[in-house]
């Protein structure tokens, strides 16, 4: 007899974030959710993740409008989105009443079942969102996260440890409706995802379904499914094209195909979701795909990357100009990874490896530790798998003034004044936002100051669409490639915009030579002493803290810079009077730009 597998699509969600770094407008893709609906699927991952954040960061675009439409274009569906247990939806972790506001918001946006997870697997962080998704009349489905460590490593991420993980959840008496193993970097082995969801059914109730997640990006993808299926899992996450293989789940149809003959079966219309996908094909086809979203990439099982982080990252090289240095970056992950304790590589501990190794990149290896990197090696995210390194500890407590902890991530974050409901509402009356709806008080919890922005009409469209090509002149509308000092870029000019890169700017050309405008700085008298601040990284400025003739003290923050998901400050190298400030918020600067200068 065919035993039916049942699947999820993730095409919007996972898929997204994965090919496109989650940066897709909402009206570009419905009419494949609806397409999709058509051909019978009824299990969407609709939102959370990366794709919260991303549509206030790079759409300009409200995530709960998002859900809403969503729920729209499939009103039967079940409607699955993922949560980083205490994080929730953001890249902190977030205070008790933040974590529970997340869970009534997607309830009332039309959502029905939430994936939560934690990246260290450390159960304390899901007792207390799982509880408030279960209470929220949502489908909890915890989570198991996955990897392999590097050759070499050892400790953890093997069968006994996610069987440990498991027994931690269920001694918890955490409420779920379904438990998934989720491998978001795909690079856990076939041998060991079997005998780990083996080991599972044996100790799960019986009935209880079985989820098994993961990405391409290692090739492996279609086996690890075939395992995970021949072990007794119900439910894999699978794709559409173009956003299928490489860095996202396999393709819906290709793991088809592998199971005919098999004695399982996925259950789907074949000839329909072949339409579905030729419909999503044509929605996404005016946006850039980066050709690494759909390679095989050899160097991840030693530097385990997200197919889901791969992208995103990628995308913030490109609007840095400084995709050249992405090979070592990855490569750097490897030490980064080994060093930090075994957190599994999914967001946001992915992007804390990530931006720890952009830094030792950037900087010279462990000279500057990333704000996220560092609380984790020191605890504050709850317990990493395995201890990390003591040296790299000591590094990190000195770097940032704080001492390791084991004290509770939920006791940590309540403590703080600066999290919760209250902290966010006085950021939307500091920011001038009479409106405190749940809405708004989530979004500035979660996306900080980036949320305030798009509350207050000032968010910028970074999403990248493919270049066209062009016969026209070199005059004039029309493509072209623009090369400054050994960069490409590709510009298409059409009436008084430019769009360079995917990025659309107003522009104005006159005729003749003009006098050249005056530097955009505040400045007072500057002598021939001043100490000129420059940026080490290419980044946006996001705040400045700072004005021309303001008196500052050495370490002082002049302004934050945002670069791959950090907010770096800028701080006084000495202290003095500020004779000019070159730069202005919003402004995007290349490394070694000078940004203020002091006398």
């Amino acid at each position: 007899m065919t035993k039916k597998i049942a699947t999820m699509i993730t095409a919007f969600r996972d898929g997204f974030q994965s090919v496109y770094g989650a940066r897709v407008f909402t009206k570009d893709f419905l009419p494949a959710v609806e397409a999709a609906v058509a051909a019978g699927i009824n299990h969407f991952e609709a939102g959370g993740g990366a794709r919260f954040q991303s549509l206030f960061f790079y759409c300009n675009e409200n995530a709960f409008d998002m859900m809403d439409a969503f729920r729209r274009a499939a009103p039967q569906a079940d409607l699955q989105t993922l949560s980083r247990g205490n994080n929730v939806v953001g890249l902190e972790s977030q205070s008790s009443d933040i974590v529970r506001l997340h869970a009534v918001l997607f309830k009332k946006h039309g959502m029905t079942t939430i994936r939560n997870f934690d990246a260290l697997n450390d159960v304390d962080n899901l007792i207390y969102s799982g509880r408030c998704i279960h209470e929220a009349g949502l489908r909890h489905e915890v989570a198991v996260s996955m990897m392999a460590l590097p050759p070499g490593c050892e400790g953890a991420h093997d069968p006994d440890f996610y069987e440990k993980c498991l027994r931690e959840i269920l001694d918890a008496h955490i409420p779920y409706g379904s438990v998934c193993f989720k491998d978001a970097s795909g690079t856990s082995t076939p041998a060991v995802i079997y005998e780990t969801i083996r080991r599972a059914r044996r100790m799960l109730p019986e009935g209880t379904r079985i989820v098994f997640h993961t990405h391409d990006t290692a090739g492996t993808g279609i086996i690890c499914y075939k395992a995970a299926i021949d072990a007794g899992a119900d439910q894999i996450d699978l794709s559409m094209a173009p956003a299928s293989g490489g860095t996202c789940q396999p393709d819906v149809i290709s793991m088809w195909h592998t199971l005919r003959g098999s004695g399982f079966d996925l259950d789907i219309d074949i000839e329909k979701m072949l339409e579905a996908e030729e419909v999503f094909k044509e929605c996404m086809r005016e946006y850039f795909l980066p050709p690494e979203a759909k390679e095989v990439e050899p160097m991840i099982p030693f530097s385990p990357m997200p197919g889901g982080a791969l992208t995103a990252n990628t995308q913030m090289l490109r609007d840095n100009h400084i995709m050249d240095k992405y090979p070592a970056i990855i490569r750097a992950m490897r030490e980064v990874v080994s060093k930090g304790g075994f957190g599994t590589s999914v967001t946001p501990v992915s992007q804390f490896y990530f931006q720890q190794a952009f830094n030792n990149v950037m900087f010279g290896p462990w000279e500057k530790i990333a704000d996220g990197y560092g609380k984790m090696v020191l605890g504050y995210f709850g317990r990493t798998p395995c201890p990390p390194d003591p040296d790299v500890v000591k590094i990190c407590a000195e770097q940032m003034g704080r001492e390791p902890t084991t004290r509770k991530v939920l006791e940590i974050n309540d403590a703080d004044p600066s999290k919760g409901v209250a902290a966010a509402k006085k950021l939307l009356s500091d920011s001038g936002i009479s409106d405190f709806s749940d809405e708004n008080i989530f979004i500035a919890a979660t996306c900080g100051q980036k949320g305030i922005d798009f509350l207050l009409g000032k968010a910028e469209i970074g999403v990248r669409l493919a270049e066209k090509q062009s016969d026209a002149p070199p005059t004039g509308d029309g493509a072209y490639t623009v090369t400054l000092n050994g960069t490409q870029y590709a510009v298409e000019l059409k009436g008084d915009t430019a769009m360079v890169n995917g990025r659309r700017y107003d522009v104005k050309v006159a005729d003749g030579v003009q006098a050249a405008p005056a530097p955009a700085s505040d400045s007072v008298q500057e002598s021939a002493d001043s100490t000129v601040i420059k940026a080490q990284m290419p980044g946006r400025i996001l705040k400045l803290a700072v004005a021309a003739g303001d008196i500052v003290k050495e370490r002082d923050v002049l302004l934050i810079i945002e670069a791959m998901k950090m907010e770096v400050e800028i701080k006084a190298p000495v202290g003095g009077i500020v004779s000019s400030v070159s730069v202005k918020a919003g402004e995007q600067v290349r490394a070694g730009q000078d940004l203020a200068s002091i006398n």
